[in-house]
């Protein structure tokens, strides 16, 4: 064929995504032209989405699901431009992203280190590099990463923002993240947070021991009409749960953990004397 670009799928997301365009179309018969008709689009758009000079949209994506009926599989356009978008991300996340931006209710525990909605841009930036320091993720990736949580941090700030409440494991605290200037910035960003009117910032101290509800990191999300949606991750990946009767448990024993955590007003002391002992 004249003027045909030979593909490099290998050399990058797009590049991949574009020559599975190109195969499928080409197993069904069609031109560009024709598939353009079918997605809407111009067929010098399909061209450069076929030779990853455009990148691919999530309504380019929709409508490629429906023109070669790969609407909701696991084979999806769809699929693959959030794996692309988001695939720093572990799997889940992303959906459970969707969620937080309508919640209005929002409930964390974590364990470990500071939750990413209340990271200074520097200690976010010194966990994206270590990640990129053992190997796991690229320098770009780190970058998307670090891009990705200050979109959702900025999302709060809305005009009707949502109640946060906060429980941290004192071990959050402890855990030093990108030396002590980023940690005394940061703990002076968790004291800032604790005076605003929609968040409530408890530390769950390690006196509680066996008490403590939760081992893994949680969040809850309470949506407008009151139903809540879990989330909770491993190593490997994130799930999100929806159904009452698995998120109830999880709601109640949130309750009994704030009952053992510090109150808000002894929590900031324990932050503030970490801080006066940070250099």
């Amino acid at each position: 064929m004249v003027n045909r670009k030979e593909l490099n799928p290998e050399s990058s997301p797009e590049a991949a995504y574009g020559a599975r365009v190109r195969r499928l179309r080409e197993k069904r018969g069609w031109s560009q032209e024709e598939l353009a008709g079918r997605v809407g689009y111009s067929s010098q758009h399909v061209s450069a989405v076929e030779t990853a000079r455009k990148p691919p949209t999530l309504p380019f994506s929709r409508k490629a699901d429906l023109a070669f009926s790969a609407t909701g599989t696991t084979a999806s356009f769809e699929r693959e431009w959030r794996e692309m978008r988001h695939g720093v991300l572990l799997e889940g996340f992303p959906e459970y992203v969707g969620y937080e931006s309508r919640a209005v209710e929002i409930r964390l525990f974590q364990i470990g280190l500071i939750p990413g909605l209340l990271q200074t841009p520097e200690y976010a930036r010194a966990l994206a590099d270590g990640d990129v320091w053992r190997g796991s993720i690229t320098p770009e990736q780190a970058d998307e990463r670090v891009a990705f949580l200050a979109g959702r941090q900025a999302a709060l700030a809305g005009p009707r923002p949502p109640m946060v409440l906060v429980v941290m494991d004192e071990s959050c605290l402890h855990h030093a993240v990108g030396g002590p200037e980023v940690m005394a910035a940061q703990l002076q960003r968790l004291v800032e947070v604790a005076s605003l009117p929609n968040w409530l910032l408890q530390v769950s101290p390690f006196e509680i021991g066996a008490r403590r509800s939760f081992n893994l990191p949680v969040n809850l999300l309470t949506l407008a009409d009151r139903s809540v949606v879990a989330y909770a991750e491993s190593q490997a990946q994130g799930h999100v749960e929806r159904e009452t009767a698995s998120v109830a448990p999880l709601l109640t024993a949130y309750h009994q953990l704030q009952a053992e955590a510090l109150s808000q007003a002894e929590s900031v002391g324990v932050i503030n004397q970490l801080r006066k002992g940070t250099p």
